[in-house]
């Protein structure tokens, strides 16, 4: 049997500190004269109480995990975050079905961004600081797997980052815990650094830090149904853009940059790529605003590359209606929202450095067609690349594509059109936010939505969050065998 008392340790140091986290809407509500603030006051009492009961009944488990623990602990720790998380949206005057509630808790901690909220403008401080919040936690716990379980795991090829502390050891607290406190440091500060900004350009502080929350964890919740378009203003996106950027950026360069090693920022292939892809993703989106759809140059530079950079790094920020730029801009959305930015970061997608696997794998097996008995060695970062890895992306590729037209045609079945059910399940996996189409585009929402649709989707959301592997390797009989 597996020892539940660790897993249940830790989930209940979570739950501890999503109380403390509700507190906060709970006094701005409060200073408002809101009355959610008794909402997340109870929330937090009934968060606390459990956390609390957890880690006093598993206190004196194991200090370690094994495999399967860490994968019972990836998926259930979201799981149950997000059912407690959605309380606050339950229980407050917006109206929502638990449905809805959990739909948007998911959606934030995933770092997704689809919403169900309509009205944002007008919501309570509070609700709109406790999304932003559920992002900025969401993802805080995205880097801290990605660079400390899921190469453990050996995740879709994410072995390739394990570091030399993780090569042999089960234990996999201690060291989480303290990429944690190094890399919370970095997010802490670029979050302060990028709401500081954002109010220079004009925001309100509320607004500011609400909306660095969501742009450092590439989650784009907003405060207003328009998300940055609401604004409407130049020196606002480019703060937004150049923030979606950092947050897709490997953390874990930022903490070498920190100690000396600044050249890695510059050096790793897979930040060359990633800027390789969405400079040629932007002059693509402004190429065709400005020459086929007519726009001056300066509005197609600016929206082209916004939305571009939004859409790519799974962000979801829109500054305007790209359902009406044309059917270019709807195909190149749809291929950019499975990039993502780099493994190590808060964005989702496939990552950068899974195609440049495949690319490296394609190009060598064009190469033994060309000279069959030559000798080829696959390369990564300028190393050569760990056996497995490769077959563990393209295994990865594979699952992918099924996860996705399951899901949409699990999402056709509800009675949704096409393009609604392609782009809610793309958007669902690679935690992107809106989808394509009039129903949950950028003008839209969810909310429409059946609630069999809203589970769905929620599902999908959490196994492109746990790269796939990690949540459906739970479905196995045999992971459950002794």
């Amino acid at each position: 049997m597996i020892d539940f008392r660790p897993i249940l340790l830790v989930i209940g140091i979570l739950l501890t500190t999503l109380a403390v986290a509700m507190l906060l809407p709970a006094v701005v509500d409060g200073a408002h004269g809101n009355a959610d603030w008794k909402v997340f006051l109870i929330s937090a009492l009934v968060s606390l109480f459990i956390g609390v009961c957890l880690v006093l009944v598993n206190r004196t488990g194991p200090a370690s995990l094994s495999v399967r623990q860490a994968f019972l602990l990836t998926a259930l720790s979201w799981t149950v975050i997000t059912a407690v998380g959605a309380l606050p949206f339950y229980f407050s005057d917006l109206g929502l079905s638990y449905t809805d509630a959990f739909f948007e808790a998911m959606s934030g901690l995933t770092t997704t961004g689809s919403t169900v909220i309509v009205g944002l403008d007008d919501a309570p401080p509070g609700i709109l600081l406790w999304r932003a919040l559920l992002q900025w936690l969401g993802g805080i716990g995205i880097i801290v797997m990605a660079v400390a379980v899921l190469p453990m795991l050996q995740i879709g090829g994410m072995e390739i980052f394990r570091t030399e502390s993780s090569d042999q050891s089960e234990k996999v607290l201690p060291r989480a815990a303290q990429i944690a406190g190094a890399i919370g440091v970095i997010y802490l500060v670029l979050t302060v650094i990028n709401g500081l900004c954002y109010w220079a350009a004009g925001m309100t502080v509320f607004e500011a830090f609400c909306h660095a929350m969501t742009t450092i964890a590439t989650g784009g919740y907003s405060t207003s149904d328009a998300s940055i378009g609401h604004f409407d203003d130049t020196a606002i996106q480019s703060v937004a853009m150049i923030f979606m950027v950092l947050g897709s950026l490997p953390f874990v360069l930022y903490l070498r940059a920190v100690r000396g090693g600044w050249r890695a920022l510059v050096t790793d292939s897979q930040i060359q790529w990633f800027f390789g892809i969405a400079i040629a993703a932007i002059v693509a989106m402004s190429g065709w605003l400005w020459l086929a759809q007519g726009w001056d140059a300066d509005n197609a530079l600016r929206d082209g590359a916004f939305n571009s950079l939004s859409i790519m790094t799974g962000t979801g920020y829109s500054a305007g209606d790209y359902n009406v730029w044309g059917p270019f801009c709807i195909a190149l959305f749809l291929f950019l929202m499975f990039v993502g930015g780099c493994t190590g970061s808060t964005t989702g997608g496939i990552k950068v450095f899974r195609f440049q696997i495949a690319y490296t794998t394609a190009r060598i097996q064009i190469l033994h067609l060309l000279q069959p008995h030559g000798v080829f060695a696959a390369h990564y970062n300028r190393k050569p690349i760990p056996e497995g890895v490769a077959p563990a992306v393209m295994g990865f590729f594979f699952l992918f594509v099924v996860c996705l037209v399951a899901l949409t045609l699990a999402l056709s079945m509800f009675g949704l059109d096409y393009l609604t059910s392609l782009s809610g399940a793309a958007t669902a996996l690679a935690n992107v936010g809106p989808g394509l189409g009039s129903v949950i585009g950028p003008a839209g929402s969810f909310a429409p939505l059946p609630d069999g649709a809203k589970w769905l989707l929620s599902f999908g959301m959490l196994l492109g969050r746990l790269e796939l592997f990690t949540v459906l390797v739970l479905f196995m009989p045999s992971f459950w065998r002794r």
